[in-house]
């Protein structure tokens, strides 16, 4: 039984590798995951991961897929290992003065840069990264179809879910460490009982209504 659970763990492993492998045969030598998070939050940064994996790992998917053990115990396995990563956080003072979808290709673009020497393909999760150099694919869901998309996720995520916990405890009362930011029901109305906190972000509802915000909510 345990033989055949190891099979299957590495033949996940394995099709989620399609990606890297197609794009090996296309001699590209050196192609990176990328991904955010942190989009749709109320408070807080967004995050963006890129990563180029030396080898598949085992259990790596969407990181809304695994729970927060799984998430951690991945991330460990990730920056222990030989895979290269960079991650990129900007601010939500960033994001009111950029808009949500300009900090979030920045934030992408500066993770990438992050990786030396410099990426020559990247597979990224959901978007097409204007002004960005390194020629790339975007891949819709791609966090679940791709070993290093999946593992871009889990390092943001992970990172962005830490500064969250930093902040509950420089900001109580928010209730931070439990919703990270999104816009619940409890958060919503810390926010009308305390107000906006410095890491709030004041482009987005309730504190304003933008264009480019709209689809988040």
């Amino acid at each position: 039984m345990k033989s055949t659970a190891r099979t299957r763990t590495i033949e996940s492993a394995d099709q989620l590798w399609q990606f890297e492998r197609e794009m090996a045969a296309l001699g590209f030598a050196r192609v990176a995951g990328v991904d955010e998070a942190g989009r749709g939050p109320l408070a807080g940064p967004i995050v963006a991961a890129a990563v180029v994996l030396a080898h598949p790992v085992a259990g790596l998917n969407d990181s809304k897929l695994l729970t927060a053990a799984q998430r951690e115990s991945l991330f460990a396995q990730l920056m222990e290992g030989a895979h290269a990563i960079g991650c990129a956080t900007v601010s939500s003072e960033q994001i009111d003065a950029r808009g949500i979808q300009q900090a979030n290709y920045g934030a992408m673009t500066e993770a990438v840069h992050q990786l030396a020497p410099l990426p020559d393909y990247l597979l990224v999760d959901g978007f097409t990264i204007p002004g960005c150099p390194v020629p790339h694919l975007r891949i819709v869901k791609g966090d679940r179809r791709s070993q290093s998309i999946a593992a871009a996720s889990i390092v943001a995520k992970v990172t962005r879910d830490r500064l969250m916990l930093a902040y509950d405890t420089e900001f109580p009362g928010y209730g931070f460490a439990k919703h990270k930011g999104y816009g619940t029901a409890d958060h919503l109305d810390a926010i009308r009982r305390l107000g906006p906190c410095p890491i709030h972000r004041r482009s987005f509802a309730p504190f304003a209504a933008q264009v480019d915000t709209a689809p988040l909510f």
